[in-house]
This record gives C-alpha cells, structure tokens and sequence, in this order.
C-alpha cells in the first residue's frame, strides 16, 4: 500500500526495542518513512547490540537505553508501545494524561491497511490455529494465483508495520494476537473481522494477577465485532465471553459460531498427535467456512499441513526414541496436553522447568506421575515450586546436560519430551533462544 507521508515529520517515541526483530523492524519502517524516531528501552546498549547494529543507517533515531524519562512520553504524536509492556506503566499514564495517542503495531497493521483479518487468540492453541489457517490460504491462493495472504501478530521476527507494505487491494491478514497485543485492539476499538478464540486458562498472572483482567484484553477481539463479522469459538469460551459481555454492557455484534472436534470427519488424520490439536483443526475449519471456502480444499490444506516449530513438533527418531520439541508449552496446562499426546504407558522422559508464572501445578504433578519414567528440570523459579512436589526428579545446571540425560534414560520405545510448562527467562533472552538451543543440541543426535 502506498504510505505516502502518513509518518513523515511525526514524533514518535518507541517503547521497547527487544531482541526479536519486531521492535527492529518497526522502527525501521518509521524511520524510512520519515518519522523522528525516539527509542527507549529498560535494557542497555550492550544488550541491545544486535539490533542497534540493524538500525545503524538511520539518522533519525535517537535513543535512551537503560531507562525511561517521563519526558519522551510528552509532546509526541505518537507512542508505539511494545507488547508485554507493563500494563500499569507510569510511562503510558503519564502519556495518556496528555492526551498522546498509544498504539501497537499489530493495531496499527489493521487501522493503516484496512485489510481484512482473521484474528486469532487463546491461552494454548492460537499459534497452531493460525498457522494452520494460513497454511491451508496460501495453498488455495497458490492454486488460483490471486496471492496476498499476510501472516503476522506474535510471529518471530515480523514487523507489523513492515507488512503495510506487502498489502494490496486483494490482501487477507492472518494474525496470530496475544493478550498484550490486543490491548493495542482495545485501544483502536477494532476487533478482526473474522476472530478465533481457541481457549482460556490460567495464564500471565505475574503480569495480570487475576483472570478477569487477562480476560479483558482476550475479549478485544471480539468486542468490537459487528453483525457482518464472525466470531468463532469453543462453547467453553463463549460462556466466559457472554458472562464479561452482560458485565461490562456489550452486546455481541457478529455471527457467533462453536466449533468443537466432530467438524472433522472420524478418519481424518493430522500430523500432529493430540486431541488438542484435532480441537485446534477444527476452530481452524469453521474460520476458513467463515471465508467461504469449500471444505474439500479446506481438509486438503490441513493434511498438508506439517505443525509448528516448538509446538510438539517431532524432531526425529534415535535408536528408536522419538524427540519431541514442545518448547512454546509456557504453561503446566500445556505441559499437560503434550504428555497426553505422546505417551504410551509411562514411557516420557520429560525435560522441563524455568521461570514461575504463579500458575498453580496440582494436576501437572498428577499427569507426571502417570505418563513419565523420569524428569529432568532445568533451573528457576518454577523449578523450585515443581521439584518440591514431585518425589523424583533431577534438576541439571545446563540444557546440554538436561539432554545428555534424557538420552541416557530412555531407550527403544521411548519419547524424549521438551515441554518446560514454565517462562523462559532467567536462563534464556527468550523463549526462541530456548527453541534455538535445544533444536541444536538435538540435531547433533538426529
């Protein structure tokens, strides 16, 4: 699309440069086009190295590293605020007291573009939705030759404001929204025209600390629907989104439609194990429905359709034990439905562990007493809370070693699972540095 002068001149401060590429690439965007670009983040030059080096053409950016000042948050046109931002900052208080617009790329994707969007969100299961419904697009418009599937959200190293200029007057955005970037929804009042809500759990509550307010930035992608729009869900979710819509006086705007796993037909097969990934199928039909698209080329996408890295994605076989990397599980929910999918017996040998998320682990230390013949914890906050519920475990220093042992373990038949169920911060940058390390460490085997 053509962005013309829309950022030229405008003052624009951004709130979290990161490590992912998605900070990155946003200032980059505004920078080229003109905008005077202010960067602030909490983490120091050093840190940020790698992406300062990325921006280092552009002269119109000025940046404060190792803190904020309430200054940089005053007399601007605009703040790009960072998804995961603290969601009782004093920065983006101070900003809105003066009447300073806050905005989130993924927002501002779909306010600019005006293209339309399937819009996908959920505790577990929204990556894999996402992925799925692009996928299954991308065949059909490769088939036809119309092309303009854009995939973006919470995707590793997109810039949302670089999508703007792939768009075209044909376009369709799939994008994969978590809580913190709905908040940008929110504040837009925009909702996807099409909107996924795949599941709600407990989740985030060190940055929440209670469900209805997690609920209240999900709910974004649906409170602004109207009657042409679609909103597709589990009969599960809808009962917790019709409750929060009688509470806060919303009325439903769009076509509400529940998707549970008899949509598929009883011998079609996925590539992927786990009922859970046949519910994830399923939420993924009814929004390509929503589309119009006929099911014999939706069911013909999905069985094309290989998984998503870290979401129990089989990395391969050793002398008979199957490798799982589950490693996006941040959640014990998540942990849970990976044991589920692979076990046979109590043949797992799980590796797991990291950073607390005040989540409780009850039934995680029920299902692995039931699925795993040993587990292996890597450090943190989290660790501490499991290792003291679960009689045997084994807590390792290194990922290196958690490995080393998980192949000293098991033997033929057996399933080497990485599905940590905890954050990856104390240990790793992030949770992809974690996918990174242990793919590695597994590819010298497989």
């Amino acid at each position: 699309m053509d962005i013309g002068d829309t950022f030229r001149g405008k003052k624009v401060t951004v709130m979290g440069l990161g490590l992912l590429g998605r900070g990155v690439g946003d200032a980059a965007f505004l920078a080229a086009h003109g905008a005077e670009v202010l960067v602030t983040d909490l983490k120091d030059a050093t840190v940020l190295a790698p992406s300062l080096a990325l921006l280092a053409e552009y002269t119109n950016i000025t940046y404060v590293l190792g803190e904020h000042r309430f200054e940089d948050f005053e007399g601007r046109d605009v703040i790009l605020k960072a998804a995961g931002v603290p969601i009782d900052s004093p920065y983006i208080a101070h900003a809105r007291e003066r009447g300073v617009p806050i905005k989130m790329s993924a927002a501002m994707f779909a306010e600019l573009s005006g293209v339309p969007m399937i819009g996908v969100t959920g505790t577990r299961g929204k990556s894999t939705v996402t992925h799925m419904i692009h996928h299954v697009l991308t065949e059909v418009t490769e088939d036809t030759g119309t092309g303009g599937v854009i995939l973006g959200g919470n995707v590793r190293g997109v810039s949302n404001l670089q999508l703007l200029e792939d768009t075209g007057p044909d376009s369709l955005a799939v994008f994969e929204l978590d809580s913190w970037q709905l908040q940008g929804f929110g504040d837009a009042k925009l909702s996807p025209q099409v909107a996924v809500f795949t599941s709600f759990m407990p989740d985030h509550q060190n940055y929440y600390h209670d469900m209805d307010t997690y609920f209240a930035d999900k709910a974004q992608i649906f409170s602004h629907q109207v009657s042409k729009d679609v909103f597709v869900t589990t009969p599960a979710v809808f009962e917790v989104a019709k409750a929060y819509a009688a509470k806060h006086g919303l009325t439903l705007g769009g076509e509400v439609v529940l998707a549970d796993v008899s949509v598929l037909p009883e011998d079609f097969t996925l590539s992927m194990p786990g009922e859970h990934n046949r519910l994830n199928a399923a939420l993924a039909v009814e929004a390509l429905r929503a589309l119009s698209l006929p099911d014999e080329l939706i069911f013909a996408g999905l069985a094309t359709f290989r998984g998503v890295p870290g979401r129990l994605e089989l990395l391969g076989e050793y002398k008979g034990v199957r490798i799982y990397n589950d490693n996006n599980a941040t959640t014990p929910e998540a942990t849970i439905q990976g044991l589920r999918a692979v076990t046979d017996g109590k043949n797992v040998v799980l590796i797991a562990g990291g950073a607390d998320k005040d989540l409780p682990l009850d039934m995680l230390v029920k299902e692995i007493t039931l699925h795993t013949k040993e587990v292996i914890l890597l450090p943190g906050t989290g660790t501490d809370k499991l290792a003291a519920l679960v009689p045997t475990v084994a807590v390792v220093s290194t990922l290196e070693a958690a490995v080393e042992r998980a192949f000293e373990a098991s033997e033929n038949g057996d399933v080497i699972l990485f599905s940590p169920g905890f954050a990856s911060f104390g240990m790793f940058q992030n949770e992809y540095e974690r996918n990174d390390a242990f793919v590695a460490l597994m590819r010298r085997k497989v």
